[in-house]
């Protein structure tokens, strides 16, 4: 047992020529093409209780989070998956990974900076350098019918948010107030994604809709979405590395995250959110009266 951990253990380790943290953070903000790499992951060790929990400790956001292709709501079958190599490799290493964790992997990450492992940017991704974020199907809060985020994103400034657990609505809570707060609801969508992959957490959020009706307020009723699609595939890519974690992104017209932030706001971060967003509205504006 031992020597086949160790072997799954080896097939993960970092290999020469594949591009580090350092070298993503380069590329969003420079002015050179972006290359196609595979992400790097933003699984660091955050502190354990006991120890400091000053957020200055994490790095800043180092990549553009999201995926390559632009999301659509046809996905693909369980045979064009197979017939696909490298979305084979790709479901090989998610399940060597899996199998090297525990059950209680994610919970025994929290520590004392609640599972936060990176820093929000202090200013929007570009555009050039952006990546797509995936389509996510579920059902609205009300009315109970199947919506996919693309749908909901495309032509429209949205800020999405995941969440799993009740520390992780204290989280996405934290990061979007000020947003929430200081601009006008009618320039932009604020999607929540209740996310539970579990399928009998799935059951029992079901069973307390009403309860969240009557949560939510009811002008986010149609863009709060209970979905429990698996996630594994997309959480590398959009730096998801706790179950437990509040994610929050900020997400343009063309389906692109152009800003990230998780975990409980560090000081400045729920003020980057509602600066990066404004000037993204604004963008949006001058562009729309433009083509008037």
């Amino acid at each position: 047992m031992r020597l086949a951990v160790n072997s799954a253990r080896s097939l993960l380790r970092p290999r020469p020529g594949v591009a580090g943290p350092s070298t993503w953070a380069h590329r969003a903000y420079s002015t050179k093409a972006p290359e196609s790499q595979p992400a790097p992951s933003l699984n660091t060790d955050p502190q354990t209780p006991g120890e400091s929990t000053d957020p200055e400790s994490l790095p800043v956001l180092p990549r553009p989070l999201g995926v390559l292709e632009r999301p659509s709501t046809t996905h693909g079958t369980w045979t064009d998956q197979m017939w696909n190599q490298s979305s084979r490799l790709e479901n090989r290493r998610v399940l060597i990974k899996q199998a090297t964790q525990g059950y209680f992997h994610d919970y025994n990450r929290l520590g004392g900076l609640e599972g936060k492992t990176w820093i929000a940017p202090k200013s929007l991704i570009r555009e050039d350098h952006a990546l797509y974020f995936p389509d996510i199907e579920g059902h609205r809060l009300d009315p109970r019918e199947a919506v996919h985020t693309t749908d909901l994103c495309v032509g429209k400034t949205s800020v999405v948010a995941f969440l799993t657990t009740r520390s992780s609505e204290e989280h996405v809570e934290s990061l979007t107030k000020r947003l929430v707060a200081h601009t006008d609801p009618s320039r932009y969508q604020f999607i929540q994604i209740n996310l539970q992959e579990n399928p009998l957490k799935s059951m029992l959020v079901s069973l307390f809709v009403r309860t969240l009706k009557n949560q939510v307020p009811q002008s986010l009723h149609s863009t709060y979405i209970l979905a429990n699609q698996n996630m594994e595939m997309l959480r590398e890519p959009l730096g998801m590395e706790n179950k437990h974690v509040g994610y929050v992104y900020l997400v343009d017209r063309n389906c692109k995250i152009r800003w990230g932030g998780c975990g409980k706001a560090a000081p400045g971060e729920a003020e980057s959110l509602e600066r990066c967003a404004t000037v993204l509205l604004n963008r949006d504006g001058a562009k729309t009266s433009k083509n008037a």
